[in-house]
C-alpha cells in the first residue's frame, strides 16, 4: 500500500495525500494571529470611542463576532477595516444600551457652572469624547484606527469629502478646546 501512496501522481490527490496548492490562492492567518495583530488597534478605538470603562467589553464583543464570522470572510478582505467596522458597531450598541439604563445615585452631583476661558482641558479622552459624535469617530477612525478616509466614510456613512471634514472639524475643534497652537 505504501508504493501505491508514492507512485500517486501530484495532480491526483487522495484521501492520504493533501491537495496541491493552488498558484495565487493565498490562505487566511489562523485567527488568533488576527487576535494578536489587530487587537490593540480595536482596543484603541473601542476605548476613544467608549471610554476606559466599557473599552474591554466592546473589545471582547468585536472579537467574539469576528470569530463567527472569520470562517466566511474571504481570504484578499481588509482584516483591519473589517475588525473597526465590527467595533464600531458594537460601541454604538453599548452607547444604546447604557442610554436606556437607568442610573442610580445617592445624591444629585452639583451641576458645573462650565470652564472659565483661561482654564485648559488636558484630557484627551474627555475632549474626544465631548466631540460630536460624526467629529468624534472620524477623528477615532482615522488618526487612531489608521483607516483611510475611504472607509472611514463606509463606517461611519457620507461621502469621503464629509468624513475628511469632519475629521478634520474634530481636529480643529480638539486644538482649540486643548489650547495647541499650529
Amino acid at each position: 500500500m505504501a508504493e501505491r501512496l508514492n507512485r500517486c501522481s501530484p495532480h491526483v490527490c487522495s484521501r492520504f495525500m493533501p491537495a496541491p496548492r493552488l498558484h495565487g490562492v493565498t490562505a487566511k492567518q489562523p485567527f488568533e494571529e488576527v487576535v494578536s495583530e489587530h487587537g490593540p488597534i480595536v482596543l484603541r478605538v473601542c476605548r476613544a470611542v467608549l471610554g476606559a470603562a466599557d473599552a474591554d467589553d466592546a473589545w471582547s464583543d468585536t472579537f467574539l463576532s469576528a470569530l463567527e464570522a472569520y470562517p466566511r470572510l474571504p481570504a484578499d478582505a481588509n482584516i483591519e477595516a473589517w475588525l473597526v467596522t465590527i467595533a464600531h458597531r458594537k460601541a454604538i450598541d453599548v452607547i444604546r444600551r447604557s442610554a436606556r439604563s437607568a442610573v442610580s445615585v445617592a445624591e444629585i452631583p452639583p451641576i458645573d457652572g462650565g470652564s472659565r476661558a483661561d482654564e485648559r482641558d488636558l484630557d484627551l479622552a474627555q475632549s474626544v469624547a465631548a466631540l460630536p459624535e460624526k467629529q468624534r469617530f472620524a477623528v477615532v477612525y482615522h488618526y487612531l484606527g489608521g483607516l483611510p478616509y475611504g472607509e472611514v466614510a463606509a463606517i461611519i456613512g457620507g461621502s469621503v469629502d464629509a468624513a475628511r471634514r469632519a475629521a478634520a472639524d474634530g481636529v480643529a475643534s480638539l486644538r482649540r478646546t486643548l489650547g495647541a497652537s499650529q
